[in-house]
């Protein structure tokens, strides 16, 4: 009796999760998989994580909670748990360890349930997805079938069909024996029983190996998760492809395969398999290594975008508004091996308890949580860059084709230059948010390109007041260089005021030019943003994270660049630019101000309108 009350004092001092309690909620959430089924069935129950011989065990600091990372939209995300685990009659009754006593693959997959809101959605989950989500890093998946061929298609096709490359199992010996490979079907094949559940399994390794006749074949070991043998085909321990080799080498390559292990050849695995998922490798300093090559990317980027109805969501190249997506400039400053992934929020089907919800076909489960994306890329000259034209040529490298995954991988070698790239989904009009992240041998910049303010036609009619002002970009002083750069807050500012000419007037045209004064053979690339100050900031500074409220980007290798917009009342700053800090050179600011005849009666209207432009002066940060 005692030693019960004992045990039941310990027990309630240990941690209970209120945020993913031991009840249905957590298991389901539309019961719309098989996991309904065991509703009513299941128990909560919490291990001996460490057996009681363990020194562990006795640590009082043990309070059964546990604490796991998973990467997430590009950060790191913790989620903590309590120990209590579900089973049904005091079995574990979804993942679990080969021994009895350790428990940590069945509390990762609690914290990775809690992360997505139940057990129900894990169900039929992407190995990709859970490769992504624990490494931070990335993966690629290929198709085995006649379905995967990567045909040719034409400069003003796009597709949304689901085609992928083909795999070459020569192409991942660089990193065979460092990166996670898994293999699974789409169909019920006749080989192995368990396969046509949808199931994935894992390629420990595969070899090439010498037969009595002096050919090689491809033989590839799998791992069955569940840890049962599964496979009949002619390489089980007693089949009829052990005699074709050595039967030394037999004996061994099959004492090689533990529970729940089989060979099989590479026939086989072509004819059973549909696709096959690959997991980057993650250097020991947390790069990530290229499963092409080998090399270890040392540069990345990343940032956060999205697709918005009637702004930013232009569909396919099909479609005529594909002009309006989001639109990237990706620098690459030597020769290198260059990737980039296109990776889109997941969005969850809302559905009511236990409401019906509509028969789709399982192997089309991806539709329903994500758009058909591409990722389309153009090696430009910035002296003569027309979007139109650019946009009828043929991309240098892409996606291919528009798929239903989270995440597409385009990869390539770059010549240095600079680099468009324009992420799409299929149908024009749907909104997603994403993230582009860039990972390369050599060393890039890779920056959003602004959308500027309404430009206004540069008409002849009225009349424009302009203020002229100098001022210089100064080696280690004042040459910040683009908003790429944590010294771009050193370059000049040019602080202004915008006031209207009566109450009925909502914005004042300005029109803000920037001169270079250097020969045309030795231009640096500029541009300009224009920042509004904040009402709440009385000595007009500037946050660094603040956004502009128009921009002449992308910077040109031009003398001058041009901005025409309306801006309404207010206080704002421009803030001119080289693209590379450390780039020396003076320049002319111009300030325009258009004026509406009917509006201004008189000079002195105007003299006023401008007072408070005319004392611009260039301030140092």
């Amino acid at each position: 009796m005692k030693e019960e009350s004992k045990a039941q004092c310990e027990e309630e001092a240990f941690f209970e999760d209120q945020d993913f309690p031991p009840e249905d909620i957590s298991l389901l959430c539309d019961s719309s998989t098989p996991i309904a089924r065991l509703q009513g069935d299941i128990t909560w129950r919490r291990p001996q994580v460490f057996p009681p011989d363990q020194p562990q065990w006795g640590d009082s600091r043990y309070r059964g909670s546990f604490q796991f990372h998973f990467w997430q939209q590009g950060h790191w995300t913790d989620v903590t748990i309590d120990d209590r685990l579900p089973c049904i009659n005091s079995t574990l009754c979804f993942s679990r360890c080969h021994s009895p006593i350790a428990f940590w693959v069945a509390l990762l997959e609690k914290a990775y349930a809690k992360l997505h809101g139940s057990y129900e959605r894990l169900w039929a989950g992407q190995v990709s997805e859970a490769l992504v989500d624990v490494t931070g890093g990335l993966s690629e998946c290929w198709s085995l079938g006649a379905f995967g061929s990567e045909e040719e298609q034409r400069p003003e096709e796009d597709s949304d069909q689901v085609r992928r490359r083909r795999l070459d199992l020569k192409l991942l010996h660089p990193v065979k024996d460092k990166c996670a490979i898994s293999c699974s079907t789409h169909s019920s094949p006749g080989g192995a029983s368990e396969l046509g559940q949808y199931h994935a399994m894992t390629i420990m390794e595969w070899l090439d190996v010498k037969t009595v006749s002096g050919s090689e074949i491809l033989l590839l070991r799998i791992r069955n998760p569940w840890g049962r043998c599964c496979w009949g085909g002619a390489w089980i321990e007693s089949g009829a492809g052990w005699s074709s080799i050595d039967p030394v080498s037999a004996l061994e390559l099959q004492a090689r395969a533990a529970d729940g292990e089989f060979w099989l050849g590479e026939d086989e695995f072509m004819s059973q398999f549909d696709d096959v998922t690959v997991g980057y490798p993650i250097s020991e300093e947390g790069h990530l290594k290229s499963i092409y090559t080998g090399n270890v990317l040392t540069h990345n980027h990343q940032l956060a975008g999205r697709w918005m109805k009637g702004h930013s969501a232009g569909g396919s190249r099909n479609s005529s508004s594909y002009s309006s997506n989001p639109k990237y400039w990706l620098k690459v400053c030597e020769r290198g091996e260059v990737l980039v992934s296109l990776l889109q929020h997941k969005k969850w089907r809302h559905t009511e308890k236990n409401a019906q919800t509509p028969q789709e076909d399982s192997g089309n489960t991806k539709h329903q949580h994500y758009q058909a994306v591409a990722l389309h890329m153009w090696k430009v000259e910035k002296k003569r860059f027309n979007l139109s034209r650019m946009l009828n040529k043929r991309p240098c490298a892409s996606t291919h084709c528009h798929a239903y995954e989270r995440e597409v991988v385009l990869h390539g070698q770059l010549e240095p230059g600079y680099y468009l790239l324009i992420p799409s989904t299929y149908q024009p009009g749907v909104e997603a948010r994403f993230l582009i992240r860039v990972f390369s041998s050599s060393s890039t910049s890779f920056c959003a390109l602004k959308s500027p303010a309404p430009s206004l036609p540069l008409t002849t009619d009225g009349e424009w007041e302009t203020s002229y002002f100098r001022g210089s970009w100064v080696e280690g002083t004042t040459a910040g260089g683009s908003r790429n750069f944590l010294s771009y807050w050193q370059n000049p500012r040019f602080p202004f005021t915008v006031c209207a000419e009566s109450a009925e007037m909502s914005g004042v045209h300005v029109r803000i030019t920037l001169h270079q004064s250097r020969p045309d053979s030795h231009l640096h690339p500029i541009g300009f943003h224009i920042y509004k100050i904040l009402e709440a900031e009385p000595d007009q500074t500037l946050t660094r994270d603040q956004e502009p409220v128009a921009s002449c980007v992308p910077h040109c290798y031009t003398q001058d660049v041009s901005l025409t917009c309306c801006l309404s009342p207010g206080a704002y700053t421009i803030v001119p630019s080289t693209y590379q800090p450390n780039c020396s050179a003076d320049f002319t600011l111009s300030l325009a101000r258009r004026i509406h005849r009917k509006v201004v009666k008189s000079r002195e209207m105007l003299g006023r309108a401008i007072e408070e432009i005319s004392h611009i002066s260039v301030m140092q940060s």
